[in-house]
């Protein structure tokens, strides 16, 4: 590969250049946006709602105008391109097919719309409801699906015409759990066969987590962090970051020294503890100290922790494969610690005393006042 080809293949693929958006003129539901969305990657906008996640999806899509800045697709600006010049994929919640028309007929109709021979329709239609596993149903209507079947149609027409770029916005919402997490590994699966671009919205933390290559976490306007699903979720990038991505324990302190990558810091109960430094790295700051229910160990597995700290046993919950053991701490802090059942079932009680064991590591020293 030479380097002028290499330069080009590295280039991103969407950029978002100072984008903002207000529908008021006064509120910015999106604030200064800068993203590269690389070529072949599957990036998840995730946040709360009205974070501005699906303005983003909805300004790539043609379907809102930036206020300011400019979205470029393959290095051309295209805020003022209309949705239907872009050639870009797009799949909703409500899936969006026409009623009236068979799956095979909403599968064409984009492709007669750009007015393609009926023999290079025929083949395209043909391979993508292949793709979607629902070569036998090519002559049913939408109301004649399942809800997973109608979204693996909605699918297939958005792939069909071979698009730059796939959007995706809220798609998996209308099914049930166990339908949901099918598709998950369905829509992962084919973007690794497919190796098209694909933006993904949702507020569905499991949902980003399992189909990502990248994750842009949104709140109020602004990314928050973004990074690959194992980055966000075991080294948040702030306060918001880290409660909104799973489950989070939060204890509060103070900053007592810094040492390169970690610290000590003096619980509120005048504990101290040693933490990996998040955004907080000044001595006497006041931190929030974040730890995932699964990365505190309970009494023998403890021992070998640099931070042992005592407590309660408040109650006990058995989930199958772990125990949800909800524990008071010296003052009277609760965490939720989620231990394996086969290590701990039977081994302690409602009302015993325990000691529970963070590694430095897995202890995030974070400024609470920041992505709050």
């Amino acid at each position: 590969m030479n380097k002028e080809h290499r330069a080009q293949s590295e280039a991103p693929h969407v950029t978002f250049c100072s984008v903002q958006k207000t529908y008021d003129g006064v509120n910015l539901i999106v604030r200064d946006l800068n993203l590269d969305i690389r070529r072949g990657e599957f990036l998840t906008l995730l946040g709360p709602s009205g974070s501005g996640k699906t303005t983003c999806l909805m300004m790539l899509a043609g379907f809102e105008t930036p206020t300011s800045g400019q979205i470029r697709l393959s290095g051309e600006i295209i805020n003022r391109v209309p949705p239907h010049q872009r050639n870009i994929g797009m799949v909703f919640q409500n899936y969006a097919l026409f009623p009236h028309m068979t799956v095979v007929d909403n599968l064409r109709f984009p492709l007669a719309v750009r007015k393609l021979p009926n023999a290079e329709i025929d083949a395209k239609v043909t391979r993508a409801l292949s793709m979607v596993q629902l070569g036998a149903y090519g002559d049913r209507y939408p109301q004649q699906l399942s809800g997973g079947q109608q979204q693996r149609v909605a699918l297939a027409r958005a792939l069909v015409f071979d698009p730059e770029l796939v959007l995706m916005d809220e798609p998996l919402g209308a099914l049930d759990k166990q339908l949901r997490e099918q598709m998950q590994l369905e829509i992962k699966h084919l973007h690794q066969e497919l190796g098209v671009t694909v933006v993904f919205v949702t507020h569905d933390q499991g949902e980003a987590l399992t189909m990502s290559d990248r994750i842009a976490v949104f709140d109020k306007g602004v990314i928050q962090q973004i990074d690959s699903p194992a980055t966000i979720y075991e080294k948040p990038a702030n306060n918001f970051v880290a409660n909104f991505i799973g489950e989070n324990n939060a204890l509060d302190g103070t900053v007592e020294s810094v040492d390169g990558d970690t610290c000590q810091v003096r619980l509120s109960n005048g504990t101290r503890v040693q933490a990996s430094v998040g955004n907080v790295a000044k001595v006497g700051e006041r931190t929030v100290l974040s730890v995932r229910p699964e990365s505190v160990q309970l009494n023998v597995q403890s021992l070998g922790c640099a931070n042992r700290l005592g407590g309660y046993v408040k109650e006990i919950l058995y989930q199958g494969d772990h125990l949800r053991v909800r524990v008071e701490l010296a003052g009277r802090r609760e965490i939720i610690v989620k231990a394996p059942a086969a290590q701990h079932k039977h081994r302690f009680d409602t009302g015993d005393a325990i000691h529970v064991g963070i590694l430095p590591e897995q202890l995030r020293a974070l400024d609470p006042s920041v992505g709050a």
